[in-house]
């Protein structure tokens, strides 16, 4: 397996653009199987998981026409004929299971195997089997897979238990062609959803109220193609900027928005950050050393699980203490042990950690356990002292595009190890 190997102690500086957004990109991708037209998106991150979702998208019958170097990928679904998602392509990723409601409601079945990906805790689908019960499927899970059949979906009221990004995408998608109209409470508000929403409007789709905790969507017989760009991806972004604030940098980073983070960049300048939003650009100033944030992981638009344990990382060597409570996920405190193996003071007791700013951290080697703490662990690595290696970067390279290309634009000391 690949490793990265980063010789820190480099304040970062330059320019660096940002790429489409994954977790938009999976979703709208899934959206390609509601029409019999072809559908083209653009801005298309080149990421591990994006080529798996097109392999389970083409064995299915769709027909993927993909440019790398355009970042466009081009989607027909007229010869959709195998509604099987097979474990043997879902198991790396949990977002495979965006593909059961656009099944179920052009085909009228879907055989789905439960998805993998991440070990940062449970992240069911109990919800999106519930919602799809609702709306009249009839839905089994049997030896791994999710089974579910209809002759075509009813509109019904859904309330979540939870508010769930993916629950909320596949139930929009299924109420789409759904007989009638659905009404989706306590449903998530992430610009992924908005994202998503706007494509699907512009295929014929009838929704309203996406980006609230209410969204309703009347059904439609049909949805046509389309071309879509995919929105700019606000972790990537925030990633950077913890980088470039945690080794005392500055940098410009294009081709994103301020809008969609506002709860990371409050607390960037809280740690004495100097920011400045532009259009479709950010730049960031940071201060010769940081002061110590607390932060509380909640469901967009407060601050993003997915920004908590990049936080961590610039905690380790800020000035003073702060404690980080994560509310999302039980088990998304991995990469805190990581962290301490390069010389970071934290504490854990459940789903609090108490962070203590220590005066450097110190090169060594560490494991990736999943992609944000990977990403922590970058952070960590660019301000340590001495060479870092980083094992099991596969996790990276699912949510990062050229990660360690655009780190060594803005002056990082990073190279791939095979």
């Amino acid at each position: 397996m690949d490793k990265l190997l980063i010789e820190g102690g480099v304040r970062l500086h330059g320019e660096a653009a940002i790429s489409g957004a994954k977790n938009a990109a999976l979703p709208l991708l899934c959206a390609a199987l509601l029409t019999r037209e072809p559908v083209t998106f653009t801005n298309v991150p080149q990421l591990n998981d994006i080529g798996t979702l097109l392999k389970i998208l083409a064995q299915m019958g769709v027909q993927v026409e993909r440019d790398a170097a355009a970042n466009r990928v081009t989607l027909d679904a007229s010869g959709l004929d195998n509604p099987v998602a097979p474990y043997e392509l879902v198991k790396t990723m949990r977002a495979s299971i965006l593909v059961l409601g656009p099944l179920v409601a052009r085909l009228g079945e879907a055989r789905v195997s439960l998805p993998g990906g991440c070990a940062i805790g449970a992240r069911p689908v109990d919800q999106h089997i519930k919602g799809l019960q609702a709306m009249g499927a009839e839905v089994r899970v049997e030896h791994g897979y999710v089974h579910a059949s209809v002759p075509r979906l009813k509109g019904a009221r859904l309330f979540t238990d939870m508010v769930t990004v993916t629950g909320t995408e596949n139930l929009m998608m299924a109420a789409c062609l759904a007989d009638g109209e659905t009404i989706i409470e306590n449903a998530a508000r992430e610009p992924e959803v908005v994202d998503l929403a706007n494509c699907l409007v512009s295929m014929g789709a009838r929704i309203t109220g996406a980006g609230t905790d209410v969204i309703r969507i009347r059904g439609v017989e049909r949805l046509s193609g389309t071309t879509h760009r995919i929105m700019p991806d606000r972790i990537e972004t925030g990633t950077y900027l913890c980088a470039a604030a945690a080794t005392g940098g500055e940098i410009r980073l294009t081709n994103t928005s301020s809008c969609y983070l506002d709860a990371v960049l409050d607390k960037l300048m809280d740690a004495g950050c100097e920011v400045t939003p532009e259009r479709d650009a950010i730049r960031l100033k940071a201060p010769a050393r940081l002061t110590a944030v607390s932060i509380r992981t909640s469901p967009y638009p407060a601050f993003p699980t997915d920004m908590q344990a990049q936080f961590m990382a610039i905690n380790c060597v800020a000035e003073g203490a702060a404690m980080i409570r994560e509310t999302i996920f039980e088990n998304r405190f991995m990469h805190a042990v990581e962290l301490q193996r390069l010389g970071a003071d934290i504490r854990i007791d459940g789903n609090t950690a108490v962070v203590q700013g220590v005066a450097r951290l110190e090169g060594a080697t560490v494991m990736a356990t999943d992609l944000r703490a990977s990403a922590s662990l970058v952070i960590a690595g660019l301000v340590a002292e001495g060479e870092t290696v980083i094992e099991r970067i596969y996790h990276l390279d699912r949510g990062y595009e050229r990660l360690e290309d655009k780190l060594a634009a803005l002056g990082a000391q990073v190279r791939r190890l095979d």
